[in-house]
C-alpha cells in the first residue's frame, strides 16, 4: 500500500468536531461532551488555549449568579438599554436576546459541572458610564486562580501567558493582585504579597519550568482544557483544519493535518469554527482596517496562528463575512517591543493611561481624547486623529516620578530599572519637553503648550478639555491609593521625561461570518447552513464592532460556544443541579493515539 493511499484512508468519527482551542472553542467542546456528545478539538497551533491565554481573561456577564449572590439585582432590561444606545443601528435583537439570556446559564453551568470556578468582578463598571443602561457592578467575571498542578501532564500542552504582558514569565491576575504590583513600594501589604507571589513563581520556574499558578487567561483555558479532558474530549494539537467535508449542503465534518499526516474527522453533529478570528490576516486586514495601506501597520495581539482559518472554512461552506460592523476589530493601543534576543513583541497599553501624571499626546503635539477612557475608544481617537498621509501613533508621555511608581509599557516600576529600556530604543528619555519632543518627531512647542495646559488643571484635580476622572470606569483605571479627589489627574513636570511609542493594534476581529441566535452560520440567503456553527471572533460580535464594556469578547465568546455545544446536542431545558451527570469516554480516543 502507497504512503498516499494510506493518508487517505485515515478516519475517525466524532459527533462534534470543534477547530481551535481557545475559550469558546473549549466551552463548546466541553458543553456537548456534558451533554454526552463524542467530541474532539483540533488546534493548528502546538499549544492549546488561543488568543484567549494571551487574554486579560474579563468576561461580560451581566446578571451573573456572582452578582447575584452579593445581593446585585440588576433589572434583565438595563443591559440590553445599555447596548441599544451603544449599539445604534448595529443592535440585533435576535443575537443580543441569545447573548443575555443565556449568559448567566453558561456562568452557572461551568462552575456547578466543571472544573472552571470563578471569581467575580462586580466592582468594575460598564466603559460608558454617561449612557443610559451603563452599569457600575456586577457585570464581570473571571475564572478564578488554578493551581496547574491539578492538569497532570496537559499543562505541557497548553499556551503560557504572553512574554510582554507577564513577570519573569508569571501572570498577574487583574484586580488586587496587579493593584499589589503597582502599590509595592507605597504599601507594605501589597510589597508582601508581591514577594510571596514572586518567590513561589520562582520555585514553580525551578522544578517545572513554567508558572504554575494560573491567572487571567491561562487559568480560563487551562480550567476549560481540563473540564474537556474529565469528560473524554479528544484534544488534537498542530492539526489546522484544510477543508470542510460536505454532502448534500451539509458539513458533517473536516479533514486537517497531523503529525502522522491527513486526517478525515467525520462528526455527525456538525463543526464548530473557532479559529481566533483573521487578526494575523494581512489581506483581510488591508482590506477591512482603516489607514493600513500594507497590512502590516497594525500591531494585533493574538497568536500568529489567529489568520482567518475559521473564516475561510465557513465561506467555502457558503458562509458570509459579515464587514457592516462599526469597526473590524477590538482596538487596542500597542507598542513594539524589541527583545534582547532579537525576537519582537507587542504590549498592550491598558494600565498605565488611567494612572495620574500621563498624557497622550498625536505628532501635532495635542492630546486627542481622554486617555482614562477604553483601550477601544483610545485607539479609535488615535486613527481618526492622526494627520493625514502620516503613520497612525500616538505618544504616552509621563515624567520620572509617573515611571518609577506605575512604568510606562514594558518598562517596570520602580525598583526595576528603566534603563535598559531606554537603552533598546524602546522609551524615549529627555531632561526636557523640547528635547523629548524632538527625539519623537512631535511638534516641541505645541508638546511644552499642551503639557502647561494640562498642568495648570491637573494640580487642582481638573481635566476640562476631556474630562479625565468624570466616569466611574475613568476612576476605577485610576491610582486606588488615591481615595480624595481625582485619582486620574496629576501634573507632568519632574524631569527627566519618558515618551512611548503607540500604534493601532487589536485584540482579535469583529467582522466575522454572520451567524444567528444559536450560533449557526447563515448563508447568502440568511438561512443556516446545517451543521455549521461559528463562535468567538469566527463569528460577527454581537457588539456590533462596538466596545461597551472590558470582557466583551470573552464573555460572548463563552456564551455562544455554550450555546452551541447545547444546540449540536439537541439540549432543550437547561442543566439541572444534578452533578453526577458523566457521560463515558469514547472509543475514538484511541483511534487517535
Amino acid at each position: 500500500m502507497t504512503p498516499s493511499h494510506q493518508q487517505q484512508t485515515r478516519q475517525i468519527d466524532c459527533d462534534l468536531l470543534v477547530i481551535g482551542s481557545g475559550a469558546s472553542g473549549l466551552a463548546a467542546a466541553v458543553t456537548a461532551a456534558w451533554h454526552g456528545l463524542k467530541v474532539v478539538v483540533v488546534e493548528k497551533d502546538t499549544h492549546f488555549g488561543g488568543a484567549s491565554a494571551w487574554s486579560g481573561g474579563w468576561a461580560w456577564v451581566p446578571g451573573n449568579p456572582l452578582a447575584r449572590r452579593a445581593g446585585i439585582i440588576e433589572d434583565p432590561q438595563q443591559p440590553r438599554t445599555y447596548l441599544k444606545n451603544e449599539l445604534g443601528v448595529h443592535y440585533n435583537a435576535e443575537r443580543v436576546d441569545a447573548f443575555l439570556d443565556n449568559a448567566p446559564h453558561m456562568v452557572a453551568f461551568f462552575e456547578r459541572f466543571t472544573a472552571l470556578k470563578w471569581a467575580d468582578g462586580n466592582g468594575i463598571p460598564d466603559v460608558h458610564g454617561n449612557v443610559p443602561g451603563a452599569a457600575t457592578q456586577g457585570h464581570q467575571v473571571i475564572a478564578a486562580p488554578y493551581d496547574a498542578r491539578e492538569m497532570g501532564r496537559l499543562i505541557k500542552r497548553m499556551r503560557k501567558t504572553m512574554r510582554e504582558t507577564s513577570f519573569f514569565g508569571m501572570p498577574i491576575m487583574a484586580g488586587a493582585d496587579l493593584g499589589a504590583f503597582l502599590s509595592m513600594t507605597r504599601s507594605l501589604k501589597a510589597f508582601i504579597h508581591v514577594a510571596k507571589r514572586f518567590t513561589a513563581h520562582l520555585r514553580d520556574l525551578a522544578v517545572h519550568g513554567r508558572a504554575m499558578h494560573l491567572v487571567n487567561g491561562v487559568a480560563l483555558t487551562g480550567r476549560l482544557a481540563k473540564s474537556a479532558e474529565d469528560l473524554g474530549v479528544i484534544l488534537i494539537e498542530s492539526a489546522p483544519a484544510r477543508e470542510l467535508l460536505m454532502e448534500n449542503g451539509n458539513v458533517l465534518g473536516a479533514r486537517v493535518d497531523t503529525l502522522k499526516g491527513p486526517l478525515d474527522i467525520r462528526a455527525r453533529k456538525g463543526v464548530v469554527l473557532a479559529a481566533g478570528g483573521f487578526p494575523n490576516d494581512i489581506a483581510r486586514r488591508q482590506a477591512l482596517f482603516p489607514r493600513t495601506p500594507t497590512g502590516h501597520e497594525h500591531l494585533a495581539l493574538p497568536p500568529q496562528s489567529c489568520s482567518g482559518d475559521g473564516i475561510s472554512l465557513g465561506e467555502s461552506a457558503g458562509g458570509v463575512l459579515e464587514t457592516h460592523v462599526a469597526s473590524p476589530a477590538a482596538w487596542a493601543p500597542v507598542s513594539l517591543v524589541k527583545h534582547a534576543d532579537g525576537s519582537t513583541g507587542h504590549f498592550p497599553h491598558i494600565i498605565e493611561r488611567g494612572k495620574p501624571g500621563i498624557i497622550g499626546v498625536l505628532s501635532t503635539g495635542k492630546r486627542f481624547c481622554n486617555e482614562a477612557d477604553g483601550y477601544y475608544d483610545y485607539t479609535a481617537a488615535m486613527v481618526a486623529g492622526a494627520p493625514p498621509g502620516e503613520e497612525v501613533a500616538s505618544w504616552l508621555i509621563c515624567d520620572h516620578r509617573f515611571q518609577r511608581r506605575f512604568g510606562l509599557g514594558i518598562s517596570r516600576p520602580f525598583p526595576l530599572p528603566v534603563g535598559p529600556a531606554v537603552r533598546s530604543g524602546y522609551l524615549q528619555r529627555a531632561d526636557t519637553l523640547e528635547a523629548l519632543a524632538r527625539a519623537c518627531g512631535i511638534d516641541s512647542a505645541q508638546l511644552v503648550k499642551t503639557v502647561n495646559h494640562f498642568n495648570e488643571h491637573a494640580r487642582r484635580g481638573e481635566d476640562p478639555e476631556f474630562g479625565r476622572g468624570s466616569t466611574a470606569y475613568n476612576r476605577k483605571m485610576g491610582d486606588p491609593l488615591i481615595t480624595q479627589g481625582n485619582p486620574c489627574v496629576a501634573p507632568i513636570e519632574t524631569g527627566p521625561f519618558y515618551a512611548v511609542k503607540v500604534r493601532p493594534g487589536s485584540f482579535g476581529t469583529f467582522a466575522g461570518l454572520k451567524t444567528n441566535g444559536q450560533a449557526q452560520v447563515l448563508d447568502q440567503r440568511g438561512k443556516p447552513i446545517s451543521g455549521l456553527y461559528a463562535v468567538g471572533t469566527d463569528m460577527a460580535s454581537v457588539m456590533g464592532g462596538h466596545y461597551p464594556s472590558g470582557g466583551i469578547n470573552l464573555g460572548p465568546g463563552l456564551t455562544f460556544g455554550y450555546v452551541a455545544g447545547r444546540h449540536a446536542a439537541g439540549a432543550h431545558a437547561y442543566e439541572s443541579h444534578d452533578t453526577t451527570h458523566s457521560p463515558g469516554v469514547d472509543k475514538v480516543a484511541q483511534a487517535v493515539t
